[in-house]
């Protein structure tokens, strides 16, 4: 039995396009059961509703209690009953609710090598720091931001000419190839 995803977006969904299209051509032991995303405007959710996949959609309204938000995401999740959630450029961290029902089965990515470069600029920092070799890391999420136990890196070089949006770019290429090879070693109970 391929593993049961559910992916959650708040943006173009770039990561879920991998996903669907490995999972489409036979290269990833698992399949997109959900996609849910904190933004109607999520183009991630076009793209899973042209895959025929169902969506939800679950704001965080400003001035809204977190901690029910969290809760009912974490229903809105258990009701596709998946193996694995894949944060997908999910922007919004969970909290206690979600994580005492998915923690460790929940993943991310982050484009940097952590433990360097944690948080919403790690591309940027990166280059701001000068280093000459950046990443990407796929990681369990756990109640800190980007602190989970790391699953698997790549390396991506750095070149004189980088701005942060080319070398962005070549990471999420990166990213991509990663994050369905990592799924596949977890469904392998690697």
């Amino acid at each position: 039995m391929p593993l049961r995803l559910v992916v959650l977006v708040s943006g173009s969904g770039t990561l879920l396009q991998a996903l669907l299209a490995a999972a489409a051509a036979g290269e990833m032991d698992a399949e997109v059961v959900a996609v849910g995303a904190d933004r109607a405007d999520a183009y991630g959710l076009t793209r899973a509703q042209a895959a025929g996949v169902p969506t939800f959609v679950h704001p965080l309204a400003k001035g809204a209690d977190r901690g029910v938000w969290d809760a009912d995401l974490a229903g809105l999740v258990a009701d596709y009953q998946p193996d694995l959630v894949v944060s997908a450029g999910f922007m919004k961290l969970v909290g206690d609710a979600f994580l005492t029902r998915f923690g460790g089965r929940m993943i991310n990515t982050h484009p940097a090598l952590l433990p360097s470069f944690p948080g919403m600029h790690g591309v940027r920092d990166a280059l701001a720091h000068g280093v000459k070799v950046s990443g990407t890391t796929v990681f369990v999420v756990d109640s800190g931001v980007d602190t989970g136990r790391i699953l698997a890196q790549a390396a991506v070089p750095v070149l004189a000419e980088d701005t942060e949006e080319t070398l962005h770019e070549r990471i999420k290429t990166v990213e991509r190839r990663l994050l369905v090879d990592t799924i596949n070693q977890i469904s392998k109970g690697k």
